[in-house]
């Protein structure tokens, strides 16, 4: 079966194409193309995933936000509290005094967990929101001793 490839054109910001060319060649991509089709292969294989995933998972998520944005803070601690059932752990740590990190860590059903996450995303002031997921099976009976 032979590979055909399609030329296909997208509308990119310049400081987004600097910042996505400067990451491939420091990655050692080849070609900007490439680089692009491995971009494309990493987010198909999340949906994959998620479509995949319906039962319970443990999650860590991670958001960088401006330092100076404080209204932030406040923001995340009520969806901190919104989503007590799942987040198991918070932590905030600042970066240089230019970013906030923060990281949580999420346990329970997938659903609830990108509930989470579509809140964060959604809100004003964060830069960038990156999530890892591990599905937890569910673990057979152990027979007790005799």
């Amino acid at each position: 079966m032979v590979n055909v490839l399609t030329v296909v054109s997208i509308t990119l910001p310049s400081e987004l194409l600097k910042k996505f060319d400067e990451f491939s060649k420091a990655r050692g991509y080849y070609s900007r193309s490439e680089a692009f089709r491995d971009a494309i292969r990493s987010l198909i294989a999340e949906a994959e995933v998620s479509k995949a995933e319906t039962g319970m998972v443990a999650s860590t998520i991670m958001t960088i936000c401006e330092y100076a944005k404080r209204d932030v803070d406040l923001r995340m601690s009520e969806v901190r509290h919104e989503f007590d059932d799942i987040v198991v752990e918070n932590v905030h740590r600042h970066i240089d005094k230019q970013y906030c990190l923060e990281v949580f860590i999420a346990g329970g059903n997938y659903q609830r967990v990108r509930e989470l996450i579509g809140r964060i995303r959604g809100m004003r002031g964060i830069l960038e929101v990156k999530a890892v997921f591990l599905p937890l099976k569910p673990q057979p009976q152990s027979l007790p001793y005799e």
